[in-house]
């Protein structure tokens, strides 16, 4: 009954029958510190203290958080009551902590422990600015090297709930020190082929984001929370400028390739879960590494005799055998069926499949994407400078097999191709895809690249940030990575830009797709000073699926009985599933060695 009369009118109109205000309940009500609005207490703690009125989100006690993450009775605290540490002898420090420790039921600024999120066993630590602006001292981060070094102990993934003012002036050099210890704990942990996620709230500054908070695996950010090295009040000090409106933010972080996603924090317990299950080390070694390992190099032949079966299939490598005794029907109609195949392609010249690769009808990388795995989390981010749109990589479930899928992406209009740069990555772009791959190499698991770009940016600004050096060190790194990589072209493989998410095990090409050392109308300007000879160069280069397949560059063509649509979509995808399945079965038997090997052999021979 209360709870409904504070619901009928604002505050400020509830006037008792003398024309007071109404006596509230102490607790009843609390202020919003983002618009100023009075809401119902149990509004917001039942709202993941979120303000009902302006979607501003309340600084969340430690327990609480625990409380709304792990699953319900299975936190088990750790270190909790860790002895009183006071390096500098502070005057006033210990009775300023005792009094914090008595108003707040904290030990510390932090609380770690393990729990089950979802099912999902995990090491967590949540920091709580009510003590000392959540400052990190000596027990602070102590309590979180020991959680990590006993999470690598029974190999387990750790979660950090960042919340702090930064470094504990109090402590001086021995707080700086933290930054040092907590960085060494989580890189052993790394080492150990552990997953580390961040999850940054408002605010993380100082020593906490220059160290812990955004090492991890994958760094997830609430809305709008503020996160920087140097606070704002310190930069507007002593750069004397005004900054602008949304610095440092979660979002600005996000457009600036520092933070993989940011999460509402109603979703937080789902998206948690679902990265963990695709990070479980017995769900990795079930569906992918337990299988019998292919050590010798002559074994691969298996991989070299499916795929000259399959050109077979397609009419494309050497002609059917046949001993003479067969009569069976089937077998006189796939001839028959090759037949027409090959008819069919010689009516369509190489000209023709360039337009067709660039329809803005023709299915993006993400549109495959999202036919193809399942529960895709996309990640953003080269943790250098920027997110790339050009570029879209994350991780998802294919038949049960977790995998990482980078895409480049053009636009399917205007606004979105601007967005994406027209499908023309950046460095950046290319940096945040070998983040990727080299992530997917430390949890095992395969890579699919999804190729279809004009070329890289070559803007003034691309140069100035290394476009070379970002595609350079992408073929090289490739070359070498312990994990199955398959690249497929759906669209466009112009030059180095699509070299650079293309050194893999194998390569495929849609049957309209094309792959070149650049653009016909390039090709025509720079050998005969004419772009509109781009026709003629387009049957001299050689760039079509079939071209390409007799010259050996790719292993298999994916048919389109009709140029590539959304409405054809799912035929493509039925098509590719049961290669990707195949290709799976025999690459994830291969051991690291024989991997990089067979991926080394297959350039070297070129």
């Amino acid at each position: 009954m209360i709870r409904d009369f504070f619901k009928k009118t604002p505050i400020q109109q509830r006037k008792n029958e003398s024309g007071k205000e109404p006596e509230i309940p102490t607790g009843l009500w609390r202020k919003c510190n983002k618009c100023g609005a009075a809401i119902y207490t149990e509004d917001v703690i039942e709202g993941h203290y979120i303000c009902p009125k302006c979607n501003g989100y309340f600084r969340m006690h430690a327990y609480r958080r625990i409380e709304q993450i792990i699953d319900e009775g299975t936190f088990n605290e750790w270190d909790k009551d860790l002895a009183f540490y006071n390096p500098l002898h502070f005057s006033g420090y210990e009775k300023k902590v005792r009094e914090l420790q008595e108003k707040t039921n904290l030990d510390e600024a932090i609380i770690t422990g393990k729990g089950l999120i979802c099912g999902s066993e995990t090491v967590i630590g949540v920091m709580d600015a009510r003590f000392l602006m959540a400052s990190m001292g000596h027990n602070v981060g102590e309590k979180i090297a020991r959680a990590v070094e006993r999470a690598t102990k029974e190999k387990l993934p750790v979660i950090l709930f960042t919340c702090s003012g930064g470094a504990r002036m109090q402590e001086g050099i021995v707080s700086l020190m933290q930054m040092a210890k907590t960085s060494a704990a989580l890189k052993k942990h790394s080492e150990a082929g552990l997953l580390y996620i961040t999850v940054l709230t408002d605010p993380t500054t100082g020593g906490v984001t220059a160290s812990f908070a955004m090492l991890g695996d994958i760094i997830l950010a609430e809305p709008n929370a503020l996160i920087g090295f140097a606070g704002p009040r310190v930069i507007e000090q002593t750069m004397k400028q005004k900054l602008p409106a949304g610095f440092q933010r979660s979002e600005f972080l996000l457009d600036h390739g520092f933070v993989d996603s940011i999460v509402k924090r109603e979703e937080m317990k789902d998206t948690l879960s679902k990265i963990l299950k695709l990070h479980k080390k017995e769900c990795v070694k079930e569906c992918v590494c337990n299988k019998i390992e292919i050590v010798n190099l002559e074994n691969i032949k298996q991989i070299e005799q499916l795929n000259v079966e399959q050109s077979k299939l397609e009419g494309q490598s050497v002609e059917h055998e046949n001993d003479g005794e067969s009569n069976d029907c089937n077998d006189e109609q796939n001839k028959e069926q090759l037949k027409v195949e090959k008819q069919e392609e010689s009516f369509v010249d190489a000209w023709s499949r360039v337009l067709v690769s660039r329809m803005d009808k023709r299915p993006t990388g993400l549109d495959y994407i999202n036919v193809l795995f399942d529960d895709f989390i996309e990640l953003h981010g080269d943790r250098c400078y920027g997110d790339d749109g050009a570029i879209v990589g994350g991780i998802g479930w294919f038949h049960n097999i977790p995998v990482t899928v980078i895409a480049q992406q053009k636009g399917k209009n205007v606004k979105d191709n601007i967005k994406r740069n027209f499908g023309m990555p950046s460095p950046e772009g290319y940096r945040k895809a070998l983040r990727l791959m080299k992530e997917a190499e430390k949890f095992h698991r395969p890579i699919i690249c999804l190729v279809d770009t004009p070329g890289a940016f070559c803007g003034m600004e691309a140069e100035e940030r290394g476009q070379g050096e970002a595609i350079a060190k992408n073929l090289y790194e490739m070359s070498n990575i312990t994990v199955p990589i398959l690249s497929i072209v759906i669209g466009e493989g112009g030059s180095g830009g699509a070299l650079a998410m293309a050194v893999a095990d194998e390569v495929w090409m849609l049957e309209n797709a094309i792959y070149s050392i650049l653009s016909p109308e390039g090709f025509a300007s720079i050998l005969w000073k004419d772009a509109k000879r781009a026709s003629e160069a387009a049957e001299i280069m050689k760039i079509t699926s079939y071209d390409l397949q007799k010259l050996g560059m790719i292993e298999q063509i994916i048919p389109e009985k009709e140029p590539a649509t959304m409405e054809n979509i799912e035929n493509i995808k039925k098509e590719l599933e049961e290669r990707l399945l195949q290709f799976l079965e025999v690459y994830t038997k291969i051991s690291k060695e024989a991997l990089i090997e067979h991926r080394y052999n297959r350039f070297r021979n070129m």
